[in-house]
Parts: structure tokens; sequence; C-alpha cells
């Protein structure tokens, strides 16, 4: 019975693909976890048997963002280029409490090790949530906090070392102006799992990737390319 345990929850998620976290419980979460870094992994060494469809692919032009520096409050207004969102039609804003001094931006710490590796993951190893933000906003609001719990407690409990958040968006607008509203986005996530989930911020990077790989391709400006991906690298 406990050997049949693998192939019945291999099943069950491919049948439920792509995954959304909230529709998950607690096990299956750890267990796409550990096999996107098993997958990732394979994809690393060059052992594609063992990818499970998992691809990477380099970009030059891709930001992968740390934790902010501690001389930087952990949240600080950073307006966007007025290019339309995808949902609002005017300029994103990083809406906080704590505006920056003046001529004061916010200070991010960014890896600095060549070409970033984009992790293309088969939808049935896919983490999903559907966040919702509020117009010209990238704050995760209070509302949004509780899809982000149960990820919270798995990956605290997960012997995993490095997670990815990645912020998607849908085709709308421009592709420069969409990756840097994924990226702050994405950071937004990556945030709150620091100060308020405690995750050690070592264990937590954010990129942006924009349209770049849409949920739904057959409809690209639909609700649900516009989401945050949670990857297990390592």
């Amino acid at each position: 019975m406990r050997g049949a345990f693998p192939v019945l929850l291999i099943s069950a998620l491919l049948a439920a693909s792509p995954s959304m976290a909230q529709d998950l419980t607690d096990e299956e979460l750890l267990f796409l976890f550990q096999a996107q870094r098993d997958a990732y992994k394979a994809a690393q060494s060059g052992n594609t048997g063992l990818t499970r469809g998992l691809t990477l692919v380099t970009a030059d032009d891709v930001t992968v963002a740390t934790e902010p520096e501690a001389t930087a409050p952990a949240e600080t207004a950073v307006a966007a280029d007025p290019e339309p969102d995808s949902t609002s039609g005017t300029a994103v804003t990083v809406a906080t409490d704590t505006p920056p001094a003046p001529g004061e931006e916010q200070v991010v710490a960014v890896a600095d090790t060549g070409p970033t590796v984009l992790v293309k993951v088969p939808q049935d190893l896919q983490v999903n949530v559907r966040i919702e933000f509020g117009l010209d906003s990238a704050a995760l609001s209070p509302d949004q906090k509780p899809k982000l719990q149960q990820l919270c407690s798995v990956m605290k409990a997960a012997d995993i070392q490095l997670f990815r958040i990645v912020g998607h968006t849908d085709a709308t607008g421009s592709a420069e102006y969409n990756e840097r509203l994924s990226l702050m986005r994405a950071q937004e996530v990556q945030r709150y799992f620091i100060n308020d989930c405690g995750i050690e911020a070592g264990r937590l990077e954010a990129v942006g990737l924009g349209k770049r790989f849409l949920l739904n391709a057959d409809d690209p400006s639909a609700e649900e390319n516009r989401r945050v991906e949670f990857q297990a690298l390592s």
C-alpha cells in the first residue's frame, strides 16, 4: 500500500494540473517541491532522462533580487514607468507607509553571477498562486496573505535550501513594463515570507519574468497568467 502512494499522488497532481497551492495539501506541496528540486538538479547535470520536462534557459536581461539591503527600509516607494497595467491603465507603484527621503531609492541586493538561469517547470510540477494586487499597486493586501500561509509552513519545514519566487503577468503592455511589474510583485511576496513568515532571507530569491511564460497561451490576457510561481532550486 505504501509503495502505491507515489503513483496515486502523481496521478492526482497530473489531473489537477496546473497546480494552485491553495488547492493542494501540505503533503502534495512538499512532494511537488521535492520533485522540482530533483528535476532541476538533473537538468543542471545534463541528465535529461530525470528532468520530467523541466528545462533551463539562460537570459542576460533578467534580475534576480535577493534580500533588501539592511541600510534600506523593508518597504519603500518605487514608481514604475507610466505604462499601462493589465488591470488599471495607469502607472504602478508599491504602496507603503514609509516614503523614501528625497532622492532616495529602494536598494535591493542583486545576484551578479552572469546570465540568469530561468527554470521552465512543466505544468504538472508547477506551484502557482493567483495573488490579486490593487490597482496601481504591487503591495500585498491583507486579504491575499492567507493564500501564502500554507506555502509558508511547507517551505519552513522542507529540507530545501533555495526557493525562487517568480512573478508573471499577462501579455497586455510592453515587455519591459511587465517584467518590472512582475519583479516588484515577486519581491512583495518575498518580503512577506521574510518579515511576516520568518523564512530566512538566504533561502529566497525573487525574479520577474513578465509575460515570457504564459500559463494560458491560448488567452494571453487571461487572469491566470497574472500569478506568482514558486520553484525549489536546491
